[in-house]
């Protein structure tokens, strides 16, 4: 579960970055095409944060969708897919949106 590793990381550079301050909310922005499942990062959340600033914080994650281009036949379309499929049935996609994962917004006390 990779999820545990990155929030690990999201937290460490929080507490890094606000030294002693106590943390009131986290904001992420994780992209429906990341590869990452929101529910999880919740869940490492917990786990991760206990006995750092960051223990008891509010963790907000915000989903932008994800958006492809087809180069075979030119369709855009909105996809939630790590590896997404035009209609065309074309595998060979550009992915231009929803792979964002982001420290958006830090509220300490």
């Amino acid at each position: 579960m990779h999820e545990l590793s990155i929030t690990q990381s999201v937290v460490d550079a929080v507490t890094e970055r606000m030294c002693d301050a106590r943390i009131r909310r986290i904001r992420l922005e994780v992209g429906r095409c990341s590869g990452l499942v929101p529910d999880a990062v919740r869940f490492c959340f917990e786990l991760v944060a206990a006995g750092t600033t960051c223990e008891g914080a509010a963790l907000e994650i915000d989903e932008p969708p994800g958006r492809a281009t087809c180069r075979a036949c030119g369709d855009g379309f909105d996809t939630a897919e790590v590896l997404p499929l035009c209609g065309c049935g074309s595998a060979d996609v550009a992915v231009e949106g929803g792979r964002e994962l982001r420290i958006r917004e830090v509220e300490v006390v």
